[in-house]
């Protein structure tokens, strides 16, 4: 059974839900702000990413309250100090950024709420959090209002105009360690993710060449009953067929894919694919 929701007919009960929990895991952006009064505000927004490196541009989106169609304060803060630091999540402090997300009145500094230090920024009025290892000043290039109802949000295009990085968090050749980060990141109702190496693994890229595709595989492995779409796109981002190196061993078909998947799963394609021939 499939469950179809008609959203063109007006069919909504149920939307957000459905797609918040569908659309994960999703990056966290917690979003430092100030009004025009010198009001600072600090709130976390899961509608959040990158979507341009020259020029470095994030995105987070503030959704409208859709009990009563009011606007959050950070939406209201940007539309008048054009200015914001996004900082990263990490597992050491998302208990104290949830605290954040309560609906405290505009004259209150979540930084004290949720016990955050501030840190003055450089090029910008919105003070840093120390405690995250990842804090990108910004300037608001432009506010996308995506609607007026409640529920609609408004896309905060944002120029990162400095990054500072904990040099904690950094592993081999100064790149960012994502075990050392421990990024948290943001699903369904309440449930969040963590990094852990339970749940991360590693896809090879194939940005120096070009695979030759499963339709190009031999049809005898292609059209394997024990390989898996996702085993089979290892083998395809080969760029052509290796050339047997080895003896030829006695496996039968069966016996091949069998030792052919577990080579894949140790990360042996190489040797999987001398299985193979």
């Amino acid at each position: 059974m499939i469950k179809t929701i008609d959203v063109v007919s007006g069919e909504t009960t149920g939307l957000y839900q459905y797609l918040s929990a569908a659309i994960t895991p999703r990056p966290i952006a917690f979003v430092s702000t100030i009004d025009q009064n010198g009001n600072k505000n600090l709130s976390p927004f899961s509608f959040f990413n990158v979507f341009s490196i020259n020029p470095p541009i994030l995105i987070f989106s503030p959704v409208r309250r859709v009990r009563n169609n009011t606007s959050k304060h950070t939406l209201d803060n940007v539309l008048q100090v054009k200015e914001c630091v996004i900082s990263l999540v990490t597992k050491n402090i998302a208990q104290q950024v949830s605290l954040s997300s309560c609906e405290f009145d505009a004259e209150t500094n979540e930084f004290e709420k949720a016990g955050f230090t501030e840190v003055n920024s450089d090029l910008v009025n919105p003070p840093r959090v120390k405690e995250s290892p990842i804090n990108f000043e910004c300037k608001v290039n432009d506010v996308i209002h995506l609607g007026e109802e409640g529920g609609a949000g408004s896309l905060v295009l944002c120029e990162v105009l400095k990054m500072h990085i904990d040099e904690s968090i950094l592993g081999e050749n100064n790149v960012i360690d994502p075990f050392k980060l421990n990024i948290v990141s943001r699903l369904g109702s309440n449930w969040y993710g963590k990094t852990t190496k339970e749940s991360l693994y590693e896809i090879v890229k194939p940005i120096s060449r070009i695979g030759m595709g499963i339709d190009n595989l031999p049809e005898n492995i292609r059209n394997s009953k024990i390989l898996t779409g996702s085993e089979l796109a290892i083998l395809a981002s080969a760029e052509s067929v290796p050339d047997k190196k080895s003896e030829e061993n006695n496996l039968n078909t069966t016996e091949k894919h069998k030792k052919a998947k577990r080579l894949l799963k140790e990360g042996k394609s190489e040797d999987a694919w001398q299985i193979l021939l």
